[in-house]
């Protein structure tokens, strides 16, 4: 190649190429990593130099070669692409590969609008110096190329238009903490800011969606999750709507319990009219949902709730189905069934389901949620009254509707409601929940909005975050890490804005938090068990159990510090009640191993102190921010070895964590051959969990007679969930036949992030 090429620099200045140059940086990326080749790379490339060409697409092409060499045999070019990625993405945030000082950074953004003012008015030139040391730039280079992928296209301060990126990873770590403990006290806040930021950057705890792109920017909306009830009158539906505008475009996904909206035909003003039923308010809830994106980081998404018995189950069950006209489907939200233990005794006896429009049931609706007793009394009852208008289905005809939809979709979630209030942190006769979120995780109480300004409604908040299993050595670091996720969080809530009065209402009083888990997978093979032969069953047991145990605690000294929950009396845990008390018995016969920790001395200070937050913990998907954290999804066992995702920067492969040293013992879904060791381990989780769990069923066709899954299996599975007292059942996944082309982590479409987190994280 003739040596007196001219390339253009980033600046727009000319020189000559300098091929040594570009050979120096790679062996920079390559150095210390596994079975990795420059000279590899620097083939693949196939540059076409041309004279002008600019250093920037240069870096681009090597970029793209590294990475598209990462494979089974050669995972480590993951992290050769990243750190070329890196080197990339400061020139372009910079200028230069080394980062400014944080002061410098800080006062530039703030200049921009990029930051948040507040930065620059709480903390001193001092202070910025020390925070400054905290920061390890080097930890960047701990990222897999698909992570910084994902930094650069979501999380990264960045003009959304032109693309411009304005700060890198460390950046971000030292600035969501900064912001969050900034109300601390000035003798402690730093000693929290530097072990809250060693925490985040080494990927022990991961943040969802809304806090790593939000915090430190202007806008302050850092909620993954939003619940929002709706009445039975237009103006509490078109308030509904109003809320979920709002939220949708600050990065929430999007809960909707609209189970109070009457049947079609229901009479209205004494009979003056007709209602028209549900679907028309479905899809105005829909066009609510996409009508904006959620800050340029995602399209806005939503699950909306009804119960089973509602009089038009059978036309909403089928809602996102293919088949049928627009006028009958309303495909571009998912919904949640809502199902409780009557509804399963008519299932197993044979029997009807009686269906009511709940306009025509006083106090039906209400006692779904809040007393199963009187529920039954008085569902027994209207079904005896012949002047209340109903319809009668078999239980195994409604049943396999909607198990027949689940399958289809894969988008009919499950919300088991009594083991939501049965097995719950929040005292049903005062609080009932009677919905969940856009990923099934969230179970809160909730209070109809009349208008949009409504004090008296409630909508349900709720900040998430995970802990790494795979990173941490002992079950006793989770003292620590519980302790700076729970005052991190609980700070955020007091930081953040709440654009509707009814939202900082239920925070306020509330402070609910949401904390589960990453690389559960990678925490099972680390420990040499299985999801599908109960042999993680005590290993599981033990996590969770040091899980609940670390957050009430944390929980607990917070409320000795700040004082408890304004509404902690409307929690069973004010009355001394732990989530070990109430939890499905049928657990005891496949996982009766005891307890470890001290619950009676924290029982007594609860009971004595109270607690900061009236919830601690939900186990939510994590799609996206398990990547950050170089982790597998959440709870889910991965489809393989290598993860895809197909994104606007081609394809990203990303290998499972330690994959040379462990791969024979991670079990990969469709290894597994059923769905009962799952969901014995989800039923584990839950006995702690006091929120619900994000978990998935999963089959394959070719493991059943005709390549066909067998309905009998679908409803073995739904009764199996519900014995070991599982709350929520998110996805349904079918194998296909195309698994390699799909990414084992991240749902189908990228709208499905519910991290928000991110619902999905």
């Amino acid at each position: 190649m003739n040596q007196s090429l001219f390339v253009t620099k980033r600046d727009g200045r000319t020189e000559r190429i300098d091929l040594d140059k570009i050979h120096r940086v790679l062996n920079w990326a390559a150095e210390n990593l596994h079975n990795v080749s420059v000279s590899q790379v620097e083939l693949c490339s196939r540059i076409q130099f041309y004279p002008g060409i600019r250093t920037f697409d240069i870096h681009e092409t090597i970029i793209k070669s590294a990475a598209d060499l990462i494979s089974a045999d050669a995972p480590d070019y993951q992290y050769m692409a990243a750190r070329l990625a890196i080197f990339h993405l400061r020139k372009k945030a910079y200028g230069q590969f080394e980062p400014p000082k944080l002061i410098d950074q800080v006062t530039r953004m703030v200049s921009m609008g990029k930051y948040d003012a507040h930065l620059l008015t709480d903390y001193s030139v001092d202070e910025f110096a020390k925070m400054d040391s905290f920061i390890d730039h080097w930890r960047d280079m701990n990222f897999s190329y698909a992570a910084v992928k994902q930094l650069e296209g979501k999380y990264l301060v960045q003009n959304r238009v032109n693309g411009d990126i304005y700060e890198s990873a460390q950046f971000l770590y030292i600035l969501v903490s900064a912001c969050l403990f900034s109300s601390y006290p000035n003798s402690t806040r730093l000693d929290y800011i530097k072990r809250f930021y060693n925490a985040i950057s080494t990927f022990k705890i991961s943040l969802p969606t809304p806090i790593m792109s939000g915090v430190r920017t202007p806008t302050r909306q850092f909620s993954s999750c939003v619940l929002i009830e709706c009445d039975d009158s237009l103006d509490s539906i078109n308030a509904t709507a109003s809320a979920i505008v709002k939220y949708v475009s600050q990065r929430a996904g999007i809960g909707i319990n609209a189970g109070r909206i009457r049947a079609l035909g229901s009479p209205i003003r004494g009979g003056e009219a007709f209602h028209t039923g549900c679907i028309p308010f479905y899809k105005h809830f829909q066009s609510a949902v996409k009508s904006c994106s959620q800050g340029g980081v995602r399209g806005g998404a939503a699950t909306l709730f009804y119960p089973m018995w509602h009089q038009e189950v059978e036309s909403l069950l089928v809602l996102k189905n293919n088949r049928g006209i627009e006028d009958n489907r309303v495909r571009h939200i998912d919904y949640g069934i809502q199902l409780n233990k009557l509804m399963y005794q008519r299932l197993l006896q044979g029997e009807d389901i009686t269906l009511f429009s709940t306009s025509d049931v006083p106090g039906l609706y209400d006692a779904f949620f809040a007393n199963q007793d009187e529920f039954e009394r008085l569902y027994t009852q209207y079904e005896q009254d012949s002047k209340i208008r109903k319809q009668r289905i078999k239980a195994v005809q409604l049943f396999s509707l909607m198990m027949q939809e689940r399958a289809s979709t894969g988008r009919i979630y499950i919300q088991n409601v009594d083991h939501c209030n049965t097995h719950s942190p929040f005292n049903p006769t005062m609080a009932p929940v009677r919905q969940s979120n856009l990923c099934l995780e969230i179970t809160l109480p909730t209070k109809p909005l009349q208008d949009i300004n409504d004090e008296n409604g409630e909508i349900a908040l709720c900040t998430l975050s995970a802990f790494n299993l795979g990173v941490i050595d002992k079950l006793d670091d989770l003292q620590e890490l519980a302790t700076l996720a729970v005052r991190a969080l609980d700070a955020l809530l007091d930081y953040q804005n709440y654009p509707i009065p009814a939202a900082k209402r239920g925070a306020m009083g509330r402070r609910t938090l949401g904390i589960g888990v990453i690389n559960y997978a990678y925490y099972l093979a680390k420990h040499r068990v299985r999801y599908s032969d109960s042999s993680a069953n005590v290993l599981t047991h033990q996590a969770f159990e040091a899980i609940q145990y670390w957050l009430l605690k944390a929980s607990n000294e917070l409320a000795i510090e700040q004082g408890a929950c304004p509404w902690f009396a409307e929690t069973t845990y004010a009355q001394g009640i732990m989530p070990i008390d109430t939890y499905k018995k049928d657990l005891d016969a496949i996982c009766n191993t005891p307890l470890l920790l001290d619950w009676e001395g924290l029982r007594k200070s609860v009971k004595i102190h109270g607690l900061r937050n009236s919830t601690l913990s939900a186990v939510m998907p994590t799609e996206t921010s398990s990547q950050i954290s170089n982790a597998s999804n959440g709870i889910e066992p991965p489809r393989g070895h290598i993860s895809i995702k197909v994104s606007k920067d081609g394809i990203l492969r990303q290998v499972i964590p330690e994959y040379e040293r462990l791969k024979d013992y991670y079990e990969l879904l469709w290894d597994i051959p059923n769905n009962d060791g799952y969901l014995q381990l989800v039923g584990v989780m839950q006995k702690f969990i006091d929120q619900a769990i994000s978990s998935n069923t999963h089959y394959d066709p070719m493991r059943f007679i005709n390549g066909k899954v067998p309905m009998k299996q679908l409803l073995k599975d739904l009764l199996t969930a519900y014995k070991f007292g599982i709350k929520t059942l998110y996805y349904q996944h079918t194998r296909d036949g195309t698994e390699d082309l799909k990414d084992d982590w991240l749902p189908a479409t990228p709208e499905e992030d519910c991290e928000s987190g991110a619902c999905k994280m």
